[in-house]
């Protein structure tokens, strides 16, 4: 399982949490029982569960960066790769801030809207601006 993966699992995971309203340790389960690497387990528990607990602060840091939008007015997806990203980069400081803007970008390409690339590009640039 690459990082690219483990990461998309994390969002996977986080959706079913907020959606689904699943428990985030069975969600986890649910979501790494096929990968053997225990260092890629350890990664996509630590982005949920660390995403789950800081998602006040997160959400304080995302709110002035929004210009014009509010969070609850993001589409899910952008917002959940946004927590999770803010999460990344405040509390993972051995993932180069490029590499979190990067994978970011690419799994709401993926993912969510046809504009939310540039947008959470944007968003996570000016936060270290």
């Amino acid at each position: 399982m690459t990082r690219r993966y483990a990461r998309e699992l994390a969002m996977q995971t986080l959706y079913s949490v907020e959606v689904g309203k699943h428990d985030p340790a069975d969600a986890i389960e649910a979501a790494v029982k096929e990968s053997t690497n225990s260092e890629q387990r350890a990664f996509v528990r630590d982005l949920v569960l660390g995403t789950i607990e800081h998602v006040a602060e997160t959400d304080a840091q995302i709110a002035p960066l929004l210009q014009g939008w509010t969070l609850d007015r993001l589409p899910l997806l952008d917002r959940i790769v946004l927590r999770m990203s803010f999460y990344e980069l405040k509390f993972r400081p051995e993932t180069p801030p490029a590499v979190v803007i990067n994978e970011a970008v690419e799994l709401v390409k993926k993912f969510s809207t046809e504009d939310s690339g540039r947008f959470v590009n944007g968003v996570l640039a000016s936060a270290l601006a």
